[in-house]
């Protein structure tokens, strides 16, 4: 059987994005189990109102992502929102937990995908933001896509 190469998206988390800004960024392995990846490549799974944490003995889990039973499954089925533990390395463990000491920042995940055949998840540490920014940020989105349309139809009429 031929290696799967290159990445494939699952699922993304947009509301982290829209409720979170971004300092950066790290991709995590995912410890699964058997029926959680068929799951995940039929595509199923939420990361709505999931995040991350750091133990005692600093290990990283990823908590409350939804990943619903495999519907071809039998008694062998997982439970749709256990911890899963994230892969990284100790360096990078160390340097996440010195980050979410601060005030006002935490870790979420922001997507899953496949690469290579194996599941990732893209995780960030970041900022919570406040209700006026995530209104400023919207303002400039809609901004930028009017300026954009506006620039196609001018460069058609030319």
């Amino acid at each position: 059987m031929a290696k799967e190469k290159g990445t494939t998206l699952i699922v993304q988390n947009r509301k982290a994005r829209h409720d979170y800004d971004i300092l950066e960024r790290f991709e995590a392995g995912v410890s699964l189990t058997g029926t959680e990846v068929k799951s995940l490549r039929e595509g199923r799974a939420s990361l709505a109102e999931s995040f991350v944490s750091i133990d005692r003995r600093g290990e990283v889990w990823l908590e409350g992502a939804n990943i619903p039973e495999y519907l071809n499954g039998t008694w062998t089925n997982h439970a749709p929102r256990r911890k899963r533990k994230l892969l990284l390395h100790a360096a990078q463990i160390a340097k996440l937990s010195r980050q979410v000491e601060a005030k006002g920042v935490t870790i979420v995940p922001l997507s899953l995908y496949f690469k290579d055949g194996l599941v990732k998840a893209e995780i960030a540490v970041a900022r919570g933001r406040r209700e006026y920014d995530k209104r400023q940020a919207l303002r400039e989105q809609q901004d930028k896509r009017e300026a954009q349309r506006a620039m196609r139809y001018r460069n058609l009429s030319a």
